[in-house]
């Protein structure tokens, strides 16, 4: 069938090919675009518009970009006419998974030997919000991730981030050293004179207890800064 003429037919009356299903069992889930593998979870689209174009109009919508989507609430996913709640939960779970897979593949990651790794992991943790939220990422003494825990979300990044959490969380867990992370979502990466004043008053405590912090990063959708690739750590 012709490209032009798919919109006129559902998914099940196109060449067996065009099918996003059989698609998948016949050339792999590479051949997929994004709109097929979301037209996959949402299964059916409405009586005027197939699941691929459903899928194609929410990507459009979003920019193209996953990441928007990610961002999406069940409340705006059912404003589209052809997606109910459970569709709308599939394709959150769906990138969810996505999400926390990333954050596994670093976690294998014998060793953090650079700010570019940092990025990567905290990338994962932070790029669904719209809003401000802090991290620290525990390390044991290998440099391994231990795990990463919120801190505070909402707010400037001294109003809202208690060292006491920091610090106590490190603790309990063992940890050797630590790693800051927060977002921008404004996408402006420069750290503000509230983001140096906290980092410095936190590494201050950490050396008092002899728990090294080793970077802060701030996160934005496609950059991050490291304080301690422009060394403010050594200030």
């Amino acid at each position: 069938m012709s490209e032009p003429y798919k919109e006129f037919f559902p998914i099940n009356q196109w060449a067996e090919d065009d099918r996003p299903r059989e698609k998948l069992l016949l050339k792999g889930k590479a051949s997929l675009s994004d709109a097929e593998l979301i037209a996959i979870l949402m299964g059916s689209g409405s009586r005027n518009e197939s699941a691929v174009d459903l899928a194609k109009r929410i990507l459009r919508d979003a920019g193209d970009n996953l990441i928007e989507i990610s961002r999406l609430g069940v409340s705006d996913l059912i404003k589209y006419k052809g997606i109910g709640e459970a569709k709308a939960i599939s394709i959150i779970a769906a990138l969810e998974l996505g999400k926390r897979r990333r954050s596994s593949e670093i976690l294998d990651r014998k060793k953090i030997t650079s700010s570019q790794e940092v990025y990567e992991y905290a990338q994962s943790l932070l790029t669904d919000y719209i809003y401000e939220v802090f991290y620290v990422i525990l390390l044991n003494r290998n440099n391994r991730i231990i795990k990463p825990v919120l801190i505070g979300e909402g707010g400037f990044a001294d109003t809202f981030v208690d060292p006491k959490r920091v610090f106590k969380s490190a603790m309990e867990h063992n940890a050797s050293s630590i790693i800051l992370c927060h977002n921008h979502p404004s996408g402006n990466v420069n750290p503000s004179e509230q983001d140096i004043r906290l980092t410095r008053r936190l590494k201050h405590i950490g050396d008092l207890l002899d728990l090294k912090i080793i970077d802060h990063i701030i996160v934005c959708d496609d950059n991050y800064y490291s304080f301690a690739d422009e060394n403010i750590l050594t200030l």
